[in-house]
């Protein structure tokens, strides 16, 4: 029996890995691309190489990219440059990455004939919205060069599934958290800042007065969306994907416990951030189903 064959771009990452684990659990033999800029191997050391290759390239740069992708049945395209702040001091960088390297992934997709493309979008393209919760139409406002250049690939993303009739769906994440978690590097998710002061035993840095809001979703909930778009028929859409519940920073805060400490607040943060997840829910009838102490719970007892 032919096995199914899965390409994860950025797979030794943090929502990369947990996919992998996923796939190769239900039978996929996986082929992992990723330049290990922020992906770790140990994230895939558990693998054999039976089940899983890894391949290290830069998508940006390399044009041999089709060969991986002969006989390839599923694509998930999570690779690309993550933070904002680095994005603003060096928006070359996250084009190259973000924009261009979607370009290349979709070029090599679009010569073999896949059952599924999904790309990790990216809920920041909603910029500041006053609407919660968000629905996919709402106002696009990217604010910053990560915005941008998600959003742009998100646009080449649906233009090649309409100009090359490919099976491409468009997944915006909201607050993806959970094992393997990066918490390296200075700009982290409010979960990376958060589990890297406690193994630390540092008190939690709050910003401002810690009454924004996030849409905090568990990574084996996202997963499991993926597992339901991929055995759907369904093809160029674009999905929210969140908890579609709202936590203050506080609550999270209260709930890994500990000592905290406010500090001054981001002009340009987002106050309040919450998805509509009302047209993925209906579609592929999925839930999430990890509510936010269940996750922190997982998270800070590993």
């Amino acid at each position: 029996m032919t096995k199914i064959k899965s390409i994860v771009t950025g797979g030794a990452g943090f929502i990369g890995s947990n996919l992998v684990d996923k796939l190769v659990g239900k039978g996929h033999k996986v082929i992992v691309i990723d330049n290990f800029i922020s992906g770790k191997k140990s994230n895939l050391a558990h693998h054999s190489k039976k089940n899983v290759k890894i391949v290290k390239l830069d998508i940006s740069k390399d044009k041999n990219l089709s060969k991986y992708f002969k006989g390839v049945n599923y694509v998930f395209h999570l690779a690309g440059l993550a933070e904002i702040l680095p994005s603003i001091k060096d928006p070359s960088r996250y084009f190259i990455n973000n924009t261009l390297g979607t370009l290349n992934i979709l070029e090599a997709t679009k010569k073999v004939k896949i059952n599924k493309f999904i790309y990790a979008a990216s809920s920041s393209c909603y910029g500041k919205t006053k609407k919660i919760p968000t629905k996919e139409t709402d106002k696009i406002d990217t604010i910053n060069p990560y915005s941008l250049t998600k959003f742009l690939g998100e646009e080449l993303v649906i233009k090649y599934a309409k100009l090359y009739n490919m099976p491409n769906i468009s997944c915006r994440f909201f607050n993806v958290y959970g094992p393997r978690l990066n918490t390296k590097g200075k700009y982290g998710a409010v979960f990376s800042i958060f589990l890297k002061q406690k193994k630390t035993n540092k008190p939690l840095t709050i910003v401002g007065n810690g009454r924004q809001t996030r849409d905090f979703l568990h990574v084996d909930d996202l997963i499991n969306a993926f597992l339901k778009i991929i055995k759907s028929n369904l093809k160029i859409k674009i999905y929210n994907l969140g908890s579609g519940k709202e936590t203050s920073i506080n609550k999270i805060a209260s709930l890994i416990g500990g000592k905290k400490i406010f500090i001054p607040e981001i002009p340009e943060e987002t106050k309040r951030s919450c998805a509509n997840i009302s047209m993925i829910c209906k579609d592929i009838n999925w839930r999430p189903k990890i509510a936010i102490s269940e996750g922190i719970k997982r998270l800070f007892n590993n």
